[in-house]
């Protein structure tokens, strides 16, 4: 069948293309979805990761981001590394991590640093 009159050939070699690398990773499971939610005093970092316990998943903090990453498993698609840059500087020492019903919710409270600061003009 001719390709122009095929869509599901079109799909592919669209799929195909380097530009939809993203797409195709995330179909394969390879990212999970990802909310970041900023308020006031923190960054809320949600990912959804069905099937999964918090001994799969690997959480490192860093002042001005969060790296998660996980390791598959059997049957699934490679491991995976995701780096999240934060707008402000975190304070690494107060955030905590909780797993629940597969979600993974990360809380980043701002650093004191961060914070917005008045001060007088000589």
């Amino acid at each position: 069948m001719n390709t122009l009159m095929n869509p599901w050939s079109l799909l592919d070699d669209l799929f195909d293309n380097r530009a939809f690398h993203k797409i195709r990773a995330r179909a394969a499971g390879r990212f999970p979805p990802v909310n970041v939610y900023l308020d006031d005093g923190a960054v809320i970092v949600d990912l959804e990761l069905p099937g999964k316990t918090a001994k799969d998943v690997d959480l490192t903090l860093e002042p001005q981001a969060a790296i998660i990453s996980a390791k598959p498993a059997e049957g699934e698609a490679p491991a995976w590394s995701r780096r999240i840059e934060l707008p402000f500087r975190v304070d690494t020492a107060k955030a905590n991590a909780k797993f629940t019903d597969g979600i993974l919710r990360v809380e980043l409270p701002k650093s004191e640093e961060a914070g917005v600061r008045k001060i007088a003009i000589a």
